[in-house]
């Protein structure tokens, strides 16, 4: 699966364009299937880098990349995947699933 198409990078805000924004918006979802691990992108650098949520032993605000999510491997090959049928919501939305 394509983690990150060019519809959705043209979506994702460049990094720190929100920063001063009290509940920014999320744009994408990508998550592991054997593990209640979870990444929400926000912000975006275009290149490599994503600020956003990330649900696994803690939720918190921070950043990873996509090429650290593309290198991520589960059972038996499995790799991360994009929820194809997220739509984007606040940020405060996606806190009270993970409450």
């Amino acid at each position: 699966m394509q983690l990150l198409t060019k519809e959705i990078t043209t979506k994702l805000p460049f990094l720190y364009t929100q920063e001063d924004e009290d509940d920014p918006t999320v744009i994408c979802k990508f998550f592991t299937t054997w593990s209640n691990w979870t990444w929400y992108a926000i912000e975006f650098d275009g290149k490599d880098t994503f600020f956003g949520y990330v649900v696994g032993h803690e939720a918190e605000l921070g950043y990873f990349t996509l090429s650290e999510l593309q290198g991520l491997k589960g059972p038996m090959g499995l790799g991360i995947e994009r929820d194809m049928y997220f739509r984007p919501c606040r940020l405060s939305e996606i806190k009270k699933l993970h409450e």
